[in-house]
């Protein structure tokens, strides 16, 4: 595996993969990582930089995407679909968290 990871000018110690990295360890191909970023489910870290580079926060994402193809042979617009609700999901579970703490 020749992976190499950087780090993205001014962010401190975030670090970023390629695009490449990506597809190997989601099994995805890039086509379909590509196809992602252009809905707006993941975004390069810096869209001045190319080529582009990911935080390694999307790799939890990719995984997600290769497992709901694979699990519900959903195609493209089926897995953009699923991660997206997924996402929502998630984002809807913390703001709960958020109000039950306030709550008490």
């Amino acid at each position: 595996m020749n992976t190499q990871f950087s780090e993205p000018a001014g962010q401190g110690d975030t670090r970023v993969c390629r695009i490449e990295y990506l597809a190997e360890v989601s099994g995805l191909s890039t086509d379909e990582i590509e196809d992602l970023v252009a809905i707006g489910l993941i975004a390069p870290a810096d869209e001045a930089v190319r080529p582009p580079a990911f935080a390694l926060c999307c790799v939890l994402t990719v995984k997600t995407a290769r497992r709901l193809r694979d699990d519900f042979q959903l195609d493209r617009h089926g897995v953009a679909l699923a991660l997206t609700l997924v996402q929502r999901i998630r984002e809807l579970q913390a703001e709960l968290k958020a109000l039950q703490a306030r709550l008490g």
